[in-house]
């Protein structure tokens, strides 16, 4: 214990000017210093609860309460993060009692009930939900699917499954939208016939959209950065891939593919859909459209009614009708022939590798979210790279047709293990450009700097 002089020759000594006269005693300062804290502390407390009354700030609600949001209002009230909105916008908790078409008895998602006026009906709703106004001429809904039932092929659900997350990344990346169908819209479109009633019940859910965009489930995304260039097809309603030489002068029903295809959400759209539909195998004219579609594509080899060949017929047929709405898309892989793909994706990443090497930014560790930057920049160094076969640019979407990863029963053209391998390869490629190759890049240099230091020290 210290003694009062030590515990006073610490500290100067008050004169009696300062504290009213008189030598101070060790127990009369701790005394004074505890008032001092004591009405410092109640000052503090005085000075926060007028602040609290006058501060008319809202206050933050805990993160496992939903925010009552106003009827009225098409504005979000929190700030659009969490479930009630989102990043871009929109609310997605807001819908008005105001009547829409969706009030309509009548509606129907059913392929067998056309709808009229889908265009003023998308229009009134979208003025309904002002939120989802802005950017919604590039709005973009993928859609895709496959059977209910497991796959036969041993390998298939596997397949399946990976197929679905490369689609998932890509609209990750780009902000799209994502639908996956696994049951029969309508019991008798069955097979590649399946997709039209699907693509048409998504038009009517997705008002928001102005495209529906259909890939089939065995198509993966090689390019993750290419965005699709709608400014290209603003005076179209509906994008193929395809070759119109082969079309119009060949006849031939491989001429385009109709496994991947962007649509307008229109009334265009849905009455093209309505007759295309027309041929499938729920109508009582389907035997006899198969005849009519052999006889119009002379090497079709197979007696069905096919959608593919459906859609060659109505671009010969009936081209004053719907053809000038359709883009025939030959000009990058709209979708790519897997098999004149695999072999060129290793001399692909080698020319990436290459302009990577020579561009510190292009091998910058960056968030996702701003990969679009990275993407345009890019693009300076692929303006002499091409599109399409011979192009030293990653395919946009490499399309395994003919491989029935599912069923199992491929194209006897070539053996099944050659198209487990390729999808293998094909997917690979796609999710290193996710994990950022070029951070593996940077340590393979790294790896080979350390290495090439210690050949020269022995």
């Amino acid at each position: 214990m210290k003694s009062p002089e030590i515990y006073q020759s610490q500290y100067p000594t008050p004169t009696a000017r300062s504290y009213g006269g008189g030598r101070r005693t060790p127990l009369s300062i701790v005394s004074d210093a505890f008032l001092f804290f004591s009405g410092a502390v109640a000052a503090l407390l005085l000075v926060w609860t007028f602040s609290t009354f006058s501060n008319h700030q809202p206050q933050p609600t805990s993160s496992f309460e939903t925010p009552i949001l106003d009827s009225k209002s098409p504005v979000s009230v929190v700030d659009n993060v969490g479930c009630a909105g989102t990043s871009n916008g929109v609310n997605l908790q807001y819908d008005p009692p105001d009547p829409n078409f969706y009030d309509d008895p009548s509606l129907s998602y059913t392929i067998e009930n056309p709808i009229k006026n889908w265009d003023e009906k998308r229009r009134e709703w979208l003025k309904l939900h002002p939120s989802f106004g802005p950017g919604s001429d590039e709005r973009v809904v993928m859609v895709s699917g496959s059977q209910s039932r497991p796959c036969s092929n041993p390998i298939g659900d596997h397949l399946l499954l990976r197929f679905f997350k490369n689609k998932v990344d890509y609209c990750r990346i780009h902000g799209y939208d994502i639908f996956y169908n696994n049951v029969l819209l309508h019991p008798q479109m069955h097979t590649f016939w399946a997709k039209i009633p699907a693509v048409r019940a998504a038009m009517l859910a997705h008002p928001e959209a102005e495209w529906i965009w259909w890939v089939d489930s065995d198509a993966a995304f090689t390019d993750m950065d290419f965005k699709l260039p709608l400014h290209r097809y603003k005076h179209h309603n509906f994008v193929v891939h395809g070759w119109p030489e082969l079309i119009y002068r060949k006849k031939s029903w491989t001429s385009l593919n109709a496994g991947v295809f962007l649509i307008r959400n229109s009334q265009w759209a849905l009455d093209f859909m309505d007759v295309w539909s027309g041929m499938g195998p729920q109508t009582p004219n389907y035997a006899k459209w198969g005849e009519i579609l052999r006889e119009t594509c002379k090497d079709k080899s197979f007696p069905e009614s096919d959608d593919q060949t459906g859609l060659v017929y109505l671009l010969l047929k009936e081209k004053e009708k719907w053809g000038n709405k359709i883009y025939v898309e030959g000009e990058y892989y709209f979708e790519g022939y897997w098999l004149e793909i695999v072999e060129t994706l290793t001399n692909i990443t080698a020319k990436y590798d290459g302009v990577e090497r020579g561009e510190r930014m292009l091998r910058r560790r960056h968030a996702e979210k701003v990969s679009q930057g990275y993407s345009a920049l890019w693009e300076h160094f692929l303006k002499d790279a091409g599109y399409g076969k011979f192009s030293w640019r990653r395919p946009f979407i490499t399309h395994f047709t003919g491989c029935q990863p599912c069923s199992g029963q491929h194209n006897q053209m070539y053996s099944g293990q050659s198209c487990w391998d390729a999808m293998q390869k094909v997917l690979n490629f796609a999710d290193n450009q996710l994990d950022r190759i070029s951070t593996i890049f940077e340590w393979k240099l790294l790896y080979k700097e350390k290495s090439k230091r210690r050949i020269l020290s022995v």
